[in-house]
């Protein structure tokens, strides 16, 4: 429905860290000094390095305006931003100093950090839009020029000595060592201030020097995304370009696993070693999963097989937390989506038996389904039969919990309006996969558990795989973990009779890795019907449609993943994330089970392939690394504008001043930097977008890419919203239910209408016509509709091709 704001991920899931090296300099640790209580201050008589500047004078919080702005109202935000409520040449504060701020005073106050992060929402309370001061005094035994890294929620400004020396207006989360900037400390007293303007939600901020420790982990985090100006800073400031990780990982090793070239360019020409002896492969995934399990978490269970053979399998973290229950290779974990392949191979196997054709239409099974004569079995597998997925309604979450009947399911969902012509479109779906599952129990008189393990699950041992149920008892079963608000709690639970043929398998490692053996060795399906799983789907007009992956089968993703073949699936629901991949051209198999979702630290899609470059990079193509170019930056106007994203997010391209910034839908907005005149790409993560114009040198659509995967995103038209009489808008104002608990509330402001959902933001929409409106942050639309006596009696939501009516209630 209406996008999330999502203050912990983002666009595209990632961060990137910062770093401060300190050379030829002695710094002691020590704390803080503390005076009286009436005359206590915050001065550090030095600094230690990687380690965090907890205590702070902190002034706050001051309202950036009179009135409290609207989310969306960005130019009262930045005009705040750009202006000081104090004079930042401040020499001397003291906790309990008073501080006019207009027709306001303030006190000065000292805000100790509990851990790393200043959280300034624990020290104000839920505060949006406004800012806080915080000031340090620091003593230099000497002068020196270093770096410092940031991280703040949201906008942060830097100054030292009365000097601005970083500004970053941005929407995020504090992440450690966001920023990366350098500090001319001089000998002496230095003042360090800062400002943090907070829009919504959390609001913090967390700030250090970054020593020796901690230089060899960021080296290498800037050198795998292939961040040259990262690089060079780093470089430039001291940092040694031959220093080990403990796992024995030069920032050189990184960059030839993950193809870096002109990263391994760089740093060759600063003095890396190539002689330096890479670490074992093994010694590699151990450092992955060891850092991201340390201390009591949910973990993973990973597997690698390679021509038939293990080369490795190891469990990290607990897979019960209360009973501290470890993870192993024998650990069941639910598989959600990756029962897909599973489906798909029971339908291609009641053909070989000639029991369906995959060009058979639905209705020869389900005579009465709605449409039944255009979809076809082939739409169901390749997720373009049009059909609404159920797991997408707006009642999903709150049935999930409870056992239902697949007849009960199906009828839920099968009067739906589809969301377009069967084989028109792909769009990913569990519907098709449901009703598969289903078919397959109707065609065998058996149930869809019995007919697997019968077919597949025996034969091929795999002792360890079932279709879930509440009422079994699995020896050696993950719990599902969710982690929410900085710590970890038990995920909801679903009753995995509402996922069925779309995903209600468990299994462990080493039973799909079982699995991927028989199906890549030709013992589960005949040729002809591998060969059309692995096809990618073409839809009716002969084009081939932007899918997961570059392409998809039936119940498989096709990719290329740096010039390797990769045949794969992920699955993913509350509490568990799971990825399977197989690299056929290297009889290779690896295999990531989690059991946390949301989770910290691990993305089994991104792990799985991170470890299938540890060894197989020798074989894999280079990828480009990004520095930026000079770019007069008048061009940037051709590319403003919003870009049509999957599933009807927007990116929205803006430009304040010199910068071009891009912000997806929810999510924060950051700059993209220039590689050329139509390229440009993110620090914050290794995503790119290509701005491509047509003969009439019009932008008409971007080119993203990002994790191996490559979408083309068409420019939207501007709409200009219509000029309506904003008295009409009482009539809308009201509740509408779109679905049992879940309300979308219309709300007038002046002469501006909103719609919030249940448990989501607000948002403007703007006027079409007098009935018609449409949203700007997403694409979607909405139409009050009157009954007969002339009453607005309900509201219909378009959104991704899909409608939905909601009542008025209120």
């Amino acid at each position: 429905m209406f996008p999330k704001r999502n203050q912990s991920a983002f666009l595209f899931v990632f961060v990137l860290c910062v770093i401060f090296v300190l050379t030829n300099i002695q710094i002691q640790a020590q704390s803080p000094v503390q005076r009286s209580a009436s005359q206590e201050t915050v001065s550090y008589p030095s600094l230690q390095p990687d380690q965090f500047l907890t205590k702070w004078l902190v002034l706050g919080p001051l309202p950036i305006s009179k009135e409290k702005p609207k989310p969306e109202d960005q130019e009262t935000q930045k005009k705040a931003f750009g202006v000081e409520f104090i004079n930042p040449k401040l020499t001397s504060v003291k906790a309990g100093q008073s501080q006019q701020v207009g027709d306001k005073k303030y006190e000065w106050r000292i805000v100790q950090a509990v851990e790393d992060i200043v959280d300034l929402t624990q020290t104000y309370g839920d505060s949006e839009f406004v800012v806080a001061y915080a000031w340090a005094e620091i003593n230099a035994p000497e002068a020196k020029t270093m770096l410092m890294a940031l991280g703040s929620d949201d906008g942060v400004k830097v100054w030292l000595n009365g000097q601005l020396v970083h500004e970053n207006w941005i929407g995020r989360a504090v992440v450690k060592d966001d920023d990366l900037f350098s500090l001319s400390f001089k000998k002496g007293k230095n003042q360090l201030l800062l400002k943090v303007q907070n829009m919504e939600q959390a609001w913090g901020f967390c700030a250090r020097v970054i020593g020796p420790t901690l230089f060899t982990e960021k080296l290498i985090s800037y050198t795998e995304r292939g961040n040259l100006d990262a690089l060079k800073l780093l470089l430039a400031h001291g940092a040694d370009a031959n220093s080990k990780t403990k796992f024995g990982l030069t920032a050189l090793h990184a960059a030839k696993i993950n193809g870096r070239e002109g990263a391994a360019k760089l740093l060759l020409e600063k003095g890396a070693d190539a002689t330096i002896a890479m670490p074992a492969p093994e010694a590699l995934v151990d450092a992955i999963f060891t850092e991201a399990t340390t201390g009591e978490t949910p973990g993973a269970a990973v597997l690698v097989a390679q021509n038939s053979k293990i080369i490795y399998q190891k469990g990290f973290g607990f897979a019960n937390l209360e009973h501290r229950v470890p993870i192993t290779t024998e650990t069941k974990f639910r598989i959600g989506s990756i029962t897909k392949q599973f489906t798909a191979s029971a339908i291609l196997k009641l053909q070989e038996a000639g029991l369906l054709s995959v060009q058979d239409p639905l209705m020869k099974f389900m005579p009465d389904y709605p449409r039944g004569n255009e979809v076809t079995i082939h739409h169901l597998l390749t997720h373009t039969s049009g059909i609404h997925s159920y797991t997408s309604k707006p009642d999903f979450m709150q049935t999930v919990t409870v056992e239902v009947k697949p007849e009960s399911l199906i009828t839920s969902f099968k009067n739906d309006k589809y969301d377009f012509d069967p084989g028109t479109q792909w769009r990913y779906n569990n519907s098709g996969y449901f009703l598969l599952g289903h078919l397959v129990a109707k065609l065998t008189n058996e149930s869809y558990a019995s007919y697997l393990k019968k077919t597949f699950f025996e034969p091929l041992n795999m002792k360890d795989t079932g279709v879930h149920r509440w009422s079994d008892i699995l020896a050696h079963e993950a719990t599902g973990y969710s982690y929410l608000d900085g710590k970890f709690q038990k995920a909801q639970n679903w009753d995995m009779s509402r996922a069925g043929g779309a995903g209600a398998l468990y299994s462990t490692v080493t039973d799909l890795y079982r699995w991927n053996e028989a199906v890549f060795n030709g013992k589960v399906l005949s040729e002809k019907n591998l060969a059309a799983a692995f096809t990618p789907v073409t839809l009716k007009d002969g084009s081939k449609p932007q899918t997961a992956g570059d392409g998809y089968g039936y119940g498989w993703s096709i990719s290329d993943f740096r010039g390797t073949k990769e045949i794969a699936h992920g699955g993913g629901l509350h509490g568990f994330v799971t990825s399977l991949a197989r690299y056929p051209e290297h009889n290779m198999t690896v295999s990531v089970l989690t059991n946390c979702a949301p989770s910290r630290d691990l993305n089994p899609g991104g792990l799985t392939r991170e470890i299938a470059q540890i060894y197989l990079w020798e074989k894999m193509k280079s990828q480009e690394s990004y520095a930026t170019a000079a770019v007069d930056p008048k061009l940037y106007d051709a590319y403003l504008g919003k870009y049509e994203y999957p599933g009807g997010a927007i990116l929205t391209i803006t430009r304040d001043g010199n910068k071009l910034l891009a912000q997806l839908t929810g999510q924060p907005q950051f700059e993209i930097f220039p590689r050329s005149e139509t390229e440009f790409f993110w620090k914050v993560v290794d995503a790119q977008i290509t701005f491509v114009k047509n003969e009439k040198g019009e932008v008409i659509h971007g080119i993203h890419r990002q994790g191996g995967q490559t979408l083309t995103v068409p420019r939207l038209k501007e709409e200009t919203p219509a000029q309506i009489d904003p008295a009409v808008y009482v009539a809308y104002v009201g509740e509408y239910e779109l679905a049992p608990g879940v309300i979308i509330t219309v709300t007038k402001e002046g002469a501006q209408l909103f719609v919030q959902l249940t448990g989501q933001p607000k948002f403007e929409i703007f006027p079409r016509s007098e009935t018609e409106f449409f949203l700007q942050v997403v694409k979607a639309d909405i139409k009050f509709v009157k009954d007969t006596a002339g009453k607005v009696a309900s509201l219909i939501l378009k959104q991704g091709g899909v409608e939905q009516t909601a009542r008025k209630i209120k």
